[in-house]
């Protein structure tokens, strides 16, 4: 790993605005969809995609023939699960019941979960006063752009607490999934997303179809139109970028 470059940087922004509006863009969605099926099309829609990608450049996917074969799927199997399918559903479902702003913010644990997980998983990565430091203002900084009484602003809801931890939890799926990524042997960046979000896609299948059966076509094309936004940038192009960033920076 190399010190991170002005690429990485850009990178690193484009990414943090893409997610930024995948809460809004979820928020409409789940006004004619359901949180699992949000969650099963975007993955879809981001699998053909990425897939296609893939396919026309040339790259290869590992095969199953040799252990490092076989570990990286193991790899990219976690990443379909803890990077795609779980935490989508959890922020899906918590959105019901929390605001975007909420959900949003709590993407800022992340790091906070991070940081002593590569310190102790990832020899490379010790935990540094800098990148404590670093850590502390960001989240404040969060803190105060969102503002506290919009943090803690309560919806009313019944299952509002518990959407609370299941947004949290999504937040530990991600920073989970940053060192899975990181613990993965070399394998192409495109071929690695792909497979995490194939693999996801049919995860999220059987799911779908026994809680919320098959997907309608909604009345209103806001809900479409943002469900679609969802699986090409939030999805596609962000995985690729997220990808890129931890495995050069």
């Amino acid at each position: 790993m190399t010190k991170p470059t002005l690429g990485n940087w850009i990178a690193l922004i484009i990414l943090g605005a893409i997610w930024g509006g995948s809460f809004m863009a979820a928020k409409l969605a789940l006004g004619s969809f359901g949180p699992m099926t949000v969650a099963f099309l975007r993955l879809f829609l981001a699998s053909i995609v990425l897939l296609a990608v893939t396919l026309a450049t040339g790259r290869k996917f590992p095969g199953f023939s040799t252990a490092t074969d076989r570990r990286i799927w193991v790899h990219i199997a976690i990443m379909g699960l803890i990077t795609n399918a779980i935490p989508f559903s959890l922020l899906n479902w918590g959105q019901l019941y929390v605001s975007s702003g909420f959900a949003g913010v709590t993407m800022a644990f992340v790091p906070l979960l991070v940081l002593p997980l590569s310190h102790f998983i990832l020899k490379s990565n010790e935990m540094t006063g800098r990148k404590i430091i670093g850590f502390i203002i960001g989240f404040i900084g969060m803190i105060i752009l969102i503002g506290p009484a919009q943090l803690m602003a309560g919806t009313g809801a019944s299952l509002e607490p518990i959407a609370r931890i299941a947004c949290i939890t999504a937040a530990l799926c991600y920073g989970l999934g940053t060192i899975n990524t990181r613990l993965c042997p070399p394998v192409s960046i495109m071929a690695y997303a792909a497979g995490g979000l194939i693999i996801g896609t049919f995860t999220m299948l059987p799911v779908v179809l026994i809680f919320e059966g098959i997907p309608q076509w909604p009345a209103d094309n806001t809900a479409l139109m943002a469900t679609v936004f969802l699986g090409l940038f939030p999805t596609a192009l962000a995985t690729i970028l997220l990808v890129g960033i931890i495995n050069t920076a």
